[in-house]
């Protein structure tokens, strides 16, 4: 009789324990499930990022080229800038003559 106490009392003890882990089981599978979820819209995030990086790029490419065309027309039609620079030191000084001949006449009158 005594055998067939402790057999039960393991028995018991074996049936608490496979319930424990059956229970973590099921919470495994919930985090399971849960991290998958998240994994799947990091997925969905960066794949939005890869498309959003893509048209950043080409638009930069657009730009960049756009900019290219910009600075060949300055080039074109001013020279270098050390000349465009010289071009408005010229006009800068000129103004300032005529601004000076301008006081001169007013003066004058």
């Amino acid at each position: 009789m005594k055998n067939y106490e402790e057999k039960e009392k393991k028995l018991e003890n074996v049936l608490k324990k496979l319930n424990t882990i059956s229970n973590r089981v099921v919470k495994m599978n919930k985090d399971i499930n849960s991290l998958n979820l998240e994994k799947n819209q990091l997925l969905s995030e960066k794949e939005e990022s890869e498309k959003n990086f893509q048209q950043l790029s080409e638009q930069h490419q657009g730009l960049k080229s756009e900019l290219d065309k910009i600075n060949e027309e300055v080039v074109h039609k001013f020279g270098n800038k050390d000349n465009f620079n010289q071009k408005i030191d010229e006009l800068n000084q000129e103004t300032e003559t005529l601004i000076g001949e301008i006081e001169k006449w007013e003066t004058s009158t």
